[in-house]
C-alpha cells in the first residue's frame, strides 16, 4: 500500500495549465484514434475526412475531458499542497462529468463522474501502479538482473539430475553410460567412429 502519512516533504507546485494542455493533446490523439476506428467500422465507405466530420465529436470530448482531468489533478495538488489519492479522485470527477456530457442526460453525467473518480482515486490510493506497489531503488537494471541470476543460479549437476541426460545435454562420461545402456537394452555394442585417422 502507499504511504498515507500526514508528514510530507515540502510540496513543489507544478504548472496546472501546462499539464492541462499536455493531457489535452494526449486526449486529442486518443480521440482521433477512436474516431478513426469508429469511422472504419462503418458499413459504407465514407472517406477520409469523415473522421473529423462524422465522428469528430469524439476528438473534442476526449481532448477536453482528459485535459480537464490533468488540469484538475495538478490544480488540486497545488491548492492542497500535497500529492495523494484525493487529487486523482477530484480530477476523475471533473473528467468523468465532462465525458458524461456527451450523453446529454444528468444521471449519465453523475454516473461517469462518480465512476471515474472512484477508479482513479482507488488506483492512486493503492500505489498508482499496474504491477504492484514497491519502492524501486535507483539500482542499475543490468546489475539488478545480474544479482538475481546469481541468486537463483543452480549447479549444472542438479540441473542434469532433474532434466536428465541426452537431447544435447552431455555431461562427462555420457558416451560410456550411453553405450552401456544400449548394450543392456538392445544387446549390441556401439563402437564410436573416430573423426581423425590414426
Amino acid at each position: 500500500m502507499a504511504s498515507h502519512s500526514a508528514t510530507q516533504e515540502h510540496y513543489e507546485p507544478k504548472d496546472a495549465v501546462k499539464e492541462g494542455v499536455r493531457c489535452g493533446a494526449i486526449g486529442a490523439g486518443s480521440g482521433l484514434f477512436l474516431s478513426a476506428i469508429q469511422n472504419s467500422l462503418s458499413r459504407r465507405n465514407l472517406g477520409m475526412m469523415t473522421v473529423f466530420t462524422r465522428t469528430g465529436h469524439l476528438i473534442g470530448f476526449t481532448s477536453i475531458a482528459i485535459g480537464a482531468l490533468g488540469f484538475t489533478i495538478t490544480a488540486a495538488a497545488n491548492l492542497r499542497e500535497k500529492e495523494d489519492h484525493w487529487n486523482a479522485a477530484l480530477g476523475g470527477a471533473v473528467g468523468g462529468a465532462i465525458a458524461g456530457l456527451s450523453g446529454k442526460r444528468m444521471p449519465l453525467v453523475v454516473g461517469c463522474a462518480a465512476g471515474l473518480a472512484t477508479v482513479l482515486g482507488v488506483f492512486e490510493y493503492t500505489g498508482g501502479r499496474f504491477d504492484g506497489y514497491f519502492n524501486r531503488s535507483e539500482e542499475d537494471e543490468f546489475e539488478r538482473k545480474t544479482r538475481l541470476r546469481e541468486n537463483r543460479r543452480r549447479p549444472i549437476e542438479e540441473t542434469i539430475r532433474d532434466v536428465g541426460e541426452g537431447r544435447g545435454i552431455c555431461p562427462p562420461g555420457y558416451e560410456e553410460r550411453r553405450r552401456e545402456r544400449i548394450k543392456e537394452k538392445y544387446g549390441f555394442e556401439v563402437n564410436p567412429v573416430k573423426a581423425t585417422v590414426d
